[in-house]
Order: structure tokens, then C-alpha cells, then sequence
């Protein structure tokens, strides 16, 4: 995926979580991207803000958020149904820009114009710049309507960052008995030679494989996030 391409994915949602940390406390609010380029996401907001502060000070945002609604509606049994859709997220470095340089910008793609007027309405108003940011696109079809597994995961990353991997996988100690992958409900189990393997595009790290197994050959990997 390109910023292009992450871009229209959270244009869909439109309005979006950003989440900062303010004196090591975690915030959100809701806001919106409106504008990108081959430097990144843009979003505003006003310098009288604790946002305003709360960027400066880390130099960091987290934005997330979910399409086609946040509600939840339920079957005979009882159970959620989630209809088909996706969530994404980013997170990176953003940088703050400066009202001549979002002038120049709108010169070339009229996506800014919206950026200046609204400078030029709301005077205390200022714009930023995720110019670095790994991410993923969570698409979702739980009852298997339009495909034949639940899940499909797709990373990104723009800037100087890379993709973090965070989840369980299968080890060497796996012992080939099969219970993961009868277990998995998201097909994200397979067999290659002697040993049974997760697909993590498939996977939604509900941790039934790791659960289940006797051989204790799943591991939960966390690696570290890019600085």
C-alpha cells in the first residue's frame, strides 16, 4: 500500500481516534485527515489545544478507526455479528507545518485548499504532517460471506519505519498433533512437511492455537516498535 492507497482507507471512515500521550497518561480525540502527498497524512488542529501540546512535546500520533460503523447487532444465539468491513491504523512521527509551506502545497493539489481557508477562518489553527508511520489494515468477514476465512491482514509503512511483527507462532518443538489447526477458526493454520505453521495474514492472534497446544510450541512474539 501507498500513503495514497492508506489514505482512502481512513478517508471511508472519515472521522478518526488520535491518540497521544500527555504526561505519560494516554489521550484520544476524534479528527480527521484531510489531505496527503508523497510526504505523507495531514491533519489540523488549533495551537491553543492540549492536542497542540501533547504533539509537540512527543513529536507522535496513533490514529485508528473502524469501517462500516462501530455498532454491534447480535443473531438467535446471542452472539455478535460484526458486518463485513475492516479497521486501520497508524502510528509514526509527525512534524508541524508551517502555513506558508501548506500554501505552496495547494498550489499543486487542491486536497490543501481546504487546510488554508480554514487557516485563514480560524487564525489559532495549524497543520501536521505523519510523514513516518508503520500500520495495518484489519479486513474482516467473521461469518465468511464473502470469502472463505475470517481475516486478512495487510501492513504498511512509509517514511523511515518498518513493520513490527506482534503475534504467536509456531516454534520447532512442534510435534505435528494437529489440535492448532482444528482449533483455529480463522484457517490460519497450516501443514508444511513435518510441522504446522500460522499464517499471520490470517491470523488474529485470538490465541486458541496457543492454548491448545500440549507441546507448548507457541511462542508470542512481540517485537519492538520502530523509534
Amino acid at each position: 500500500m501507498d500513503i495514497a492507497d492508506i489514505y482512502k482507507k481512513f478517508d471511508q471512515i472519515g472521522c478518526l481516534t488520535f491518540a497521544t500521550i500527555d504526561r505519560d497518561t494516554p489521550q484520544t480525540r476524534i479528527a480527521h485527515l484531510f489531505a496527503h502527498d508523497h510526504e505523507g497524512l495531514y491533519f489540523r488542529t488549533m495551537i491553543t489545544k492540549p492536542f497542540y501540546e501533547q504533539l509537540k512535546k512527543t513529536e507522535k500520533v496513533s490514529i485508528c478507526g473502524m469501517f462500516p460503523k462501530t455498532s454491534v447487532s447480535y443473531n438467535d444465539q446471542g452472539m455478535p455479528y460484526f458486518a463485513p468491513g475492516f479497521t486501520i491504523r497508524a502510528t509514526g512521527d509527525i512534524k508541524e507545518i508551517s502555513f506558508e509551506t501548506l500554501k505552496e502545497k495547494a498550489t499543486v493539489n487542491e486536497m490543501f485548499m481546504l487546510g488554508v481557508k480554514d487557516i485563514e477562518k480560524y487564525p489559532a489553527m495549524t497543520t501536521f504532517c505523519l510523514y513516518s508511520a508503520w500500520g495495518e489494515v484489519y479486513d474482516f468477514d467473521f461469518e465468511m460471506e464473502h470469502r472463505s476465512h475470517k481475516l486478512l491482514r495487510t501492513g504498511f509503512c512509509f517514511g523511515s519505519k518498518h513493520i513490527p511483527f506482534r503475534g504467536v507462532r509456531i516454534t520447532e518443538e512442534c510435534i505435528a498433533c494437529g489440535e492448532c489447526h482444528e482449533r483455529c477458526s480463522f484457517k490460519a493454520i497450516y501443514q508444511r512437511d513435518e510441522q504446522f505453521i500460522i499464517d499471520h495474514i490470517k491470523c488474529d492472534v485470538c490465541g486458541d492455537c496457543y492454548t491448545i497446544c500440549p507441546a507448548n510450541a507457541i511462542e508470542i512474539v512481540i517485537d519492538d516498535p520502530p523509534n
